[in-house]
Parts: C-alpha cells; structure tokens; sequence
C-alpha cells in the first residue's frame, strides 16, 4: 500500500484556490478539506485568509449561490435553506442576504406546487390524516408552516384546521 506524501502549504493553496475556482465553496468546507490533507491548523487558518484576502473564498457570495441551488434545482424552502447554512457556519447575516434574492411570487408558486403533488400522491382516504401528511411534508423541505396553512389547497369533506 503506497502512503500519501504530504502536500505542502503552497501546494494546498494552490489546490484550494483551484478547488473555489470551480463551484463556490464554504469556508467551513475548505477548511475540512486542507485537513483531510493534512495541514496543521495555522497553516489552515492562513490558506483560508488568503483565499478570501484573494476573493475566492466569499461567505456572501457563497450564501446567494446555495440558496439559489436549493431553492430552485431542490425545491427547499427558506427554513431548511437557513438550517443548512448554519451547519455550514455561515454568518447570520450573509443567511438573511441570501435568502431575500428569494422572488416572494416564485416562492409562493412552488410551495402551491409541492402541496398539490403531495396532496395528489396520497392514498389516505381520511381528509384529516392526508392534510397533515401535506403538512409534516411541506415542513420537512424547509416551508413555514404559517405559508403551508395558508396556501393549503381544499381537502374534500375535511372544512377543521389542524
């Protein structure tokens, strides 16, 4: 078994920066990246300064992107958008940024998507059980369960709110 020779700062740099040339990249992510290959954790925290001294690291502009994948290639909405982001350590305020690219109309328009075809999807008979199988699922891509109720499509026979 051949043993991995250990990358050197410069090359790791190098390496990193090609790595953010090629899709945006999360502080967070790079730094767990220049550890799995082996950089102490000083020189880590110069990689990373560089990288964004350099603009190729960008918490702002990595924000926008994310939410922009999620939301429109996943269908997620605001909440898990938010959710996933912190786990990335990303400041509170590049999230609320990222999330107000958000088109309200667009938002609104797939949220009323998901709820239809979940509601299509369903074989529960009982009105009352499928309104709440809509509702755990729209909340579990990331939808405020205040839009959820509101733009709740007519389940027939079932006139209650949850």
């Amino acid at each position: 078994m051949k043993t991995k020779k250990p990358i050197s700062p410069e090359n790791a740099l190098a390496r990193a920066a090609a790595l953010c040339s090629r899709c945006e990249k999360a502080e967070s992510d790079i730094r767990n990246k220049l550890s799995s290959w082996g950089i102490s954790p000083n020189d880590a925290d110069n990689i990373t300064q560089k990288l964004i001294e350099n603009r190729f690291l960008d918490e702002v502009r990595f924000a926008s992107a994310f939410a922009r994948d999620k939301f429109n290639l996943e269908g997620w909405g605001r909440v898990k958008i938010a959710y996933q982001l912190r786990m990335k350590r990303i400041s509170s305020e590049a999230i609320e940024e990222a999330l107000s690219h958000i088109d309200e109309n667009e938002y609104i328009s797939i949220l009323k998507t998901i709820l239809n075809a979940k509601m299509n999807s369903l074989a529960s008979k009982d009105p009352i059980k499928a309104k709440a199988a809509v509702v755990r699922y729209a909340s579990s891509r990331g939808f405020e369960t205040n839009l959820i109720f509101k733009h709740m499509p007519d389940f027939p026979g079932c006139d209650d709110d949850l």
